[in-house]
């Protein structure tokens, strides 16, 4: 590399050498001690001289910072690595923008108001070194604004049941290294009739559940600071099945209607004041569909994935109807978190939701390598059923209809959820006074934008 052969010209290179080596140094002091030290022991040597191994120094520290970093005191959110990694190089971005549009009208200037800088490097004029010195400036600024590779934040996200395709989306991120893309590494645990996924939310045992707006909604209202984050499905998957010979839901006076638990205080209310059934049409649905299939007379609950599909393979002819299609307003297979983490960890959950947006996008056109990881987890799960539950989740649009349809996969609206408060409020399922709002934010789904 040419060098300087006069005091001034090299007193130029130094100096902007030593800013950017102080500038590195003190901020690394503080958020990686050991590695800052090394860095300064090798990059002493180099100070004889301005070069892409100086500029290569300084991204190797940073990327060693990104990954080793404390929760010392600094100008940006530490609590979140990448939110540090990000407001880091910015920082340093500019100073490198700076000495790199300073070094190039420096010399620009010098070699029109002064010939004589010219003549004080060997052999060919000073512009190559000073455009290869600003050039490495700029490389360095340049990669310094890109994603820097750091060690992956772990995340745990517990589901509401066995694995099946309505957590395709999900799996899909997983073994299609959507989630790594996104410096994820994300454990997946299934959640089922005897898991308390609010509970385990609470204590930390998950960072992140699936979810339902009726359950964020009591937590809230019993002050458990979950809210929701994003949501899978634009619709609640719950319906009724029936046999063939019924036609809509207003067709149900005299039918028996199997209402698991759970649908007394969610679904059950809105569907009996909608039309107008009676308590004593109501028994309770134990999972079990041999009564359904011995008695013409009964309807019961259903996802469009599951009964259906058992009632098909014993040859049952059947309809199922979506509540979502008279006006069921609550949103469902929502990801929810702590309120804790969406204020400490904003980079964290808006990565999870982006990576776990584009799984839904990828499963929908290609599931083989997210039903090969649902099987891993629920060996139980057929072929057949995973390819039925997706036929469903495409032909009713859950993640892809609604909003989703403008505003991209996952999206809601402050609408949506004033109408689930509304409902819930006027079947006394939640006390007035609640603050619904706080059941959710629309911070990350705003600019989230995975089209369908």
């Amino acid at each position: 590399m040419l060098k300087p052969r006069n005091s001034h010209g090299k007193s130029v290179w130094q100096g902007l050498a030593h800013v950017t080596f102080t500038f590195v140094t003190l901020r690394a002091l503080a958020i990686a001690p050991a590695a800052a030290l090394a860095f300064a022991r090798r990059a002493s040597a180099c100070f004889d001289f301005v070069s892409l191994r100086f500029i290569a120094l300084s991204v190797r520290l940073f990327r060693a910072a990104s990954s080793c970093h404390s929760d010392a005191s600094v100008s940006f959110p530490v609590n979140d690595r990448s939110s540090f990694t990000r407001g880091f190089s910015m920082a340093f971005s500019r100073l490198l923008s700076g000495l790199s549009g300073a070094c190039r009208s420096l010399f620009s200037h010098s070699l029109v108001r002064h010939p004589s800088v010219a003549d004080s490097f060997s052999v060919r004029p000073a512009v190559r070194p000073a455009a290869r010195f600003a050039a490495a400036f700029t490389l360095a600024g340049a990669a310094l604004t890109t994603p820097l590779a750091h060690a992956e934040d772990h995340v745990t996200v517990l589901t509401n049941w066995y694995a099946q395709a309505e957590h395709g989306g999900f799996y899909q991120a997983a073994a299609t290294g959507i989630y790594k893309k996104y410096g994820l590494d994300v454990t997946i645990k299934m959640g089922g009739p005897q898991v308390n996924g609010m509970q385990l939310l609470a204590a930390g045992q998950a960072d992140f559940i699936l979810g339902y707006d009726f359950q964020v909604l009591s937590s809230v209202e019993a002050g458990i600071p979950a809210t929701t984050v994003a949501a899978s499905f634009q619709y609640d998957p719950q319906g009724l099945m029936t046999h063939d010979d019924v036609k809509s839901l207003a067709d149900l006076k005299n039918k028996t209607i199997l209402v698991a638990g759970s649908g007394r205080t969610s679904w059950w209310p809105w569907l009996r004041a909608k039309y107008a059934y009676t308590e004593a049409q109501a028994r309770p649905y134990t999972f079990n569909l041999q009564p359904f299939f011995v008695d013409p007379n009964v309807v019961q609950q259903a996802y469009p994935s599951s009964e259906p599909y058992q009632a098909q393979q014993a040859k049952v002819k059947t309809h199922f109807f979506l509540f979502a299609d008279d006006g069921y307003p609550p949103y469902n297979t929502t990801i929810v978190t702590m309120q804790k983490t969406v204020k400490e960890r904003p980079d964290v959950v808006s990565r999870f939701v982006k990576a776990t947006m584009e799984g839904w996008k990828s499963y929908l056109a290609d599931p083989a390598p997210g039903n090969a990881l649902i099987k891993k987890d629920n060996p139980d799960m057929s072929d057949g059923q995973l390819a039925f539950g997706l036929d469903e989740i495409r032909r009713l649009k859950l993640v892809t209809g609604g909003d989703a349809s403008t505003l991209g996969i996952g999206t809601m609206t402050d609408a949506r959820w004033k109408k689930t408060d509304d409902y819930m409020v006027s079947e006394k399922l939640l006390k007035a006074d609640t603050d619904y709002k706080a059941a959710y934010t629309l911070q990350f789904v705003k600019d989230t934008k995975v089209m369908p």
